[in-house]
């Protein structure tokens, strides 16, 4: 079957994984080790400054607000956002129904009853990653022996933590700021060039020679969305980047994820196949359809760490090729006799994979054009 790819496209295709790796420090252990230490940096410094503005305006227990800061701290801006809010929500809630029963009841009774309301309410509210920091606010206020009444500690609690948060969030963003919508643009490119390895690994099974690494790339694959998912959702928390940032990184990563349901049916539809003589009857149609497919996944990568979407890829007509396919499978279905129907129901269902996989790739360029609100080529 012709289902081979010049090498000069191969090595291009290399070339532009070696520059995301590179760029974006998937595998590269010298660009991991400098955002590590410059979070580590990061975190010492929101640390040393919480501390530092709590003696200065003498502050009781000024390390909280330490703390704070080390907590809510992340990797980027928006997952500090994130991390902000649900700390801010949990020593709230916990803040008020530990002073609230305090005033009532004696331990452990009032004690148990103000931890069961927070997190329950936490939980009701749908804010469930701040109910153990509701939980923790409420033990200091009510257990914590210090100088003071329930209400000032109360209060204190909340303004080391509001400090904490706030300088964690100056840090974040004025020193070597990380966006999260930036890394899951360049997330979005590599995950588009996995699926692309993926998708060709599988059908070197469809030629009867299953790729020794299928399951690599597929773990590689399944892991590139969960990071993409993660990030997709601190990215929703940062300020717009522009016109569209939100719609067209959500939408992209929805496309991803719909590819990959797409990958997982091919790769079970070619399952026990061998050199089947059917398919190979579609050719030079269904060849030509696998080749276009494998540049449009290097295509919408190239859009996608670009930002650009609204130039056709030169050449490359997924619809012609769909178009050409259906035509020659029209062709040879008077054959069918000839086959076993197994061989056949295979290749329908191979050809049928490959049209919705071609589909998802221009509708990815094309929607997301769209989204971002892109002046038509």
């Amino acid at each position: 079957m012709r289902l081979t790819m010049h090498k000069t496209q191969s090595q291009q295709q290399l070339a532009v994984k070696l520059h995301y790796a590179q760029k974006h420090g998937r595998g590269l252990l010298g660009w991991e080790h400098r955002r590590l230490l410059i979070h580590a940096a990061k975190t010492a410094l929101a640390a040393a400054l919480c501390w530092w503005l709590a003696i200065h305006f003498g502050l009781h227990d000024g390390y909280w607000g330490a703390i704070s800061a080390i907590i809510v701290l992340q990797s980027n801006f928006g997952a500090t956002i994130t991390a902000s809010r649900d700390r801010l929500l949990g020593t709230l809630i916990g803040a008020l129904f530990g002073f609230s029963f305090s005033l009532f009841g004696a331990l452990p009774w009032n004690y148990i009853l103000a931890v069961l309301s927070s997190v329950t309410l936490c939980g009701l509210l749908g804010f469930r990653s701040s109910s153990r920091l509701a939980g923790v606010t409420v033990t200091i206020i009510m257990l914590v022996q210090t100088v003071g009444s329930h209400w000032t500690i109360a209060l204190d609690r909340v303004g080391q933590v509001v400090l904490g948060i706030v300088v964690a969030l100056a840090v974040s963003t004025l020193v070597f700021p990380d966006r999260a919508r930036l890394r899951l643009r360049d997330g979005l490119a590599q995950e588009f060039l996995v699926l692309g390895a993926l998708f060709e690994a599988i059908l070197q099974g469809f030629r009867g020679e299953p790729a020794e690494d299928l399951a690599t790339l597929r773990e590689n694959a399944l892991a590139a969305l969960r990071s993409n998912n993660q990030l997709l959702e601190a990215a929703r928390n940062e300020p717009s980047g522009g016109p569209g940032w939100r719609e067209g990184l959500g939408m992209l990563a929805q496309f991803g994820r719909s590819i990959f349901d797409a990958l997982a049916a091919l790769e079970f539809a070619v399952k026990d196949s061998h050199n089947d003589r059917y398919a190979q009857q579609l050719e030079p149609a269904l060849g030509r359809l696998a080749v276009d497919i494998r540049t449009g996944f290097h295509y919408v990568a190239g859009c996608t760490h670009n930002w650009r979407f609204h130039m056709p890829p030169p050449g490359l007509n997924l619809e012609e090729d769909i178009a050409q396919l259906e035509a020659r499978m029209a062709a040879v279905r008077p054959t069918g006799f000839q086959f076993s129907q197994a061989e056949i129901l295979r290749a329908y269902a191979v050809q049928l994979h490959l049209k919705q996989i071609a589909r998802l790739l221009r509708a990815a360029r094309v929607e997301t054009s769209s989204a971002i609100g892109e002046a038509r080529a």
